[in-house]
């Protein structure tokens, strides 16, 4: 109690159940109940309290407690429910602490005022850190394109083992996906499109409609789309976890270039397979186009590939496959820049790879309504 050296060593708090002689189920609290032997068991000693009071009937015995002070007072008020129990020994000194406790007002933290410069520091921090992402984003594309130039130079160095083998998981692994929503995505098309012209009577020119939307914008975008979310977040997790492991400074150390082992293999193997997997793409969503259509409007095969040349220009599949090109570097780049910032734990991993899948089909996206405007008089004149 107070009379107590404050030069004695502490002992821990802790709880012991037991029955007293009239029979009746006690708790008895001893050791030390102060700030200093608490302050890295609150939480631990809470959940004993309150399991402990859960039962109405038991007596509580604080008088066995070496000290107890405003802390130890608040802590077994909290486990209590804010109330005393009902059977409850304790010293006259530690009455008045729990008295004291029970008098102050619960404390509330105020609501935080929304001012206009608050307003102003949450955008300037965000600007800045644009500014940052951008700084680094543009010194990445810098040593790109030194890394190009030196293997221009030196064609012996150029990693053709890591590009075959990006292109291999960024293309190959993901024919089986994107033919299935291709194909379901070309059915979905030529219904909807179909109802439509029936009505009019204009059903052979489903062959146009299909032909140009999946051809130049749905048949890149589809991929793109699946690609930024499959292989882009994979790339972007690999090099997180490159850093978790520290792998990526043992690159360091040994001298090898982040941009020409990791970096540079996955953008030119993007911008390989992707164009190629816009061609897959393309071609199976107008095979269940084809599908479609011959069961609603009964355009067979035969009559839909026959109309298909005239129907949509050649200009259309190259600027498809160029818009694949461009889709597959860009999501490389944003994988891969997003893989490096990825800070030394797992929680830095997991929201890396999710803002990479996200600014990647937005860039996408923004960069198809780009070409979709620059381009809009190629291959649509007939």
């Amino acid at each position: 109690m107070p009379g107590l050296d404050p030069g004695a060593k502490r002992v821990a708090p802790e709880i012991q159940r037991g029955t007293g002689a009239d029979g009746v189920p006690e708790i008895v609290l001893g050791g030390d109940w102060v700030l200093s032997t608490l302050r890295t068991r609150f939480q631990e000693m809470e959940s004993a309290l309150k399991s402990a009071a859960a039962d109405p009937g038991v007596r509580w015995d604080l008088t066995k407690a070496r000290t107890l002070d405003h802390a130890g007072t608040l802590l077994l008020w909290r486990g209590w429910g804010s109330r005393r129990p009902a059977a409850l020994q304790l010293a006259p000194e530690q009455s008045a602490l729990l008295d004291h406790v029970a008098q102050a007002p619960a404390y509330e933290m105020p609501p935080a005022r929304r001012t206009l410069l608050h307003a102003l520091a949450q955008l300037g921090a965000k600007l800045v850190a644009a500014a940052r992402e951008g700084r680094d984003g543009t010194v990445m594309l810098g040593q790109l394109v030194l890394d190009l130039v030196t293997l221009a130079r030196h064609p012996e160095r150029i990693p053709w083992r890591e590009i075959s083998a990006n292109i291999y998981r960024t293309g190959a692994t993901a024919l089986g996906i994107t033919a299935l929503v291709g194909f379901l995505i070309g059915v979905v098309l030529s219904y909807l499109s179909g109802k439509q012209l029936k009505l009019y009577g204009a059903d052979v020119f489903i062959v146009n409609i299909l032909g140009i939307s999946i051809i130049r914008e749905l048949g890149p975008i589809l991929a793109a789309v699946l690609i930024a979310g499959r292989s882009g977040s994979s790339m972007t997790a690999q090099l997180g976890v490159m850093r978790v492991t520290q792998e990526l400074d043992a690159l360091s150390v040994m001298g090898i270039s982040h941009t020409t082992r990791l970096v540079l293999p996955k953008v030119i193997a993007l911008s390989i397979s992707l164009p190629l997997i816009v061609l897959w793409t393309s071609a199976l969503a107008l095979v269940g186009g084809i599908v479609a259509s011959d069961v609603q409007l009964g355009i067979g095969p035969a009559l839909f590939i026959e109309r298909l040349p005239n129907a949509v220009p050649i200009a259309n599949l190259w600027l498809g496959l160029a818009k694949g090109t461009v889709f597959g570097s860009l999501i490389a780049i944003i994988a891969c820049h997003y893989g490096l910032r990825v800070k030394p734990n797992t929680e830095s991993l997991g929201a890396g790879t999710t803002t990479s899948v996200v600014v990647a089909i937005t860039t996408v996206i923004i960069v198809d309504a780009i070409f979709a405007v620059a381009f809009s008089n190629v291959g649509i004149g007939f």
